[in-house]
């Protein structure tokens, strides 16, 4: 067993570790549009779930080069966002909007990903996703500071767009969505080795 202290790392060796050993981590695919009215939209593997009344979410752009992400950017000047659920299908179109573009590229257009108007906010949703959600800004909390510091996004569903054959009432079937997890460095896993153990009564 290696010991690591945090004091003693450099912030990359600090990511590669708690990536590495933080499997499978949901995908953020985040849509958004900058004060141009240009479609932006990236993924993120610092994402999850929290709560559940009312249904919120959160994202972590990291800082790399001391600029703010366009999704960070866009999410703190329009206060919205979508989230678009990552399948096995569209996980070659999400790799294409990870490439760091210019700030007036439509990523959707890159990728060859539909962009459909939501309900309630300006950010579009992924047409070619099994699922997505309209989320308004709750908060955006700072963690740290400098190379490799977070930006935790929470964000309010407002509205879930989910494909009719995931559904039983409310229920997702997780066969059917096939959702992709990222690992480390270059690596995904699939959830198609779904298995089920009971929970202690």
């Amino acid at each position: 067993m290696v010991t690591f202290r945090v004091a003693d790392l450099a912030p990359m060796d600090g990511y590669r570790l708690a990536a590495g050993l933080v499997v499978p981590r949901p995908i953020g695919w985040i849509g958004s549009v900058g004060d141009s009215g240009v479609f932006n939209l990236a993924p993120f593997s610092f994402f999850n779930v929290v709560g559940a009344n009312p249904p919120c979410v959160v994202v972590s752009p990291l800082t790399r080069d001391g600029q703010p992400k366009d999704t960070l950017a866009n999410v703190r000047q329009s206060g919205e966002f979508t989230h678009n659920v990552v399948t096995r299908e569209v996980i070659e179109a999400v790799n294409a909007t990870s490439a760091t573009l210019d700030h007036d590229v439509d990523e959707f257009a890159h990728a060859g990903l539909t962009a459909v108007p939501s309900e309630m906010i300006a950010a579009p949703r992924v047409g070619e996703a099994k699922a997505s959600f309209e989320c308004v800004l709750v908060d955006i909390i700072a963690v740290g500071n400098g190379p490799m510091s977070g930006n935790l996004i929470i964000g309010e569903i407002k509205v879930f767009h989910v494909d009719d054959e995931l559904l039983d009432g409310t229920r997702i079937d997780q066969r059917k969505l096939n959702a992709v997890g990222r690992m480390a460095g270059m690596d995904y896993t699939t959830t198609s080795d779904v298995f089920s153990i009971d929970r202690p009564a």
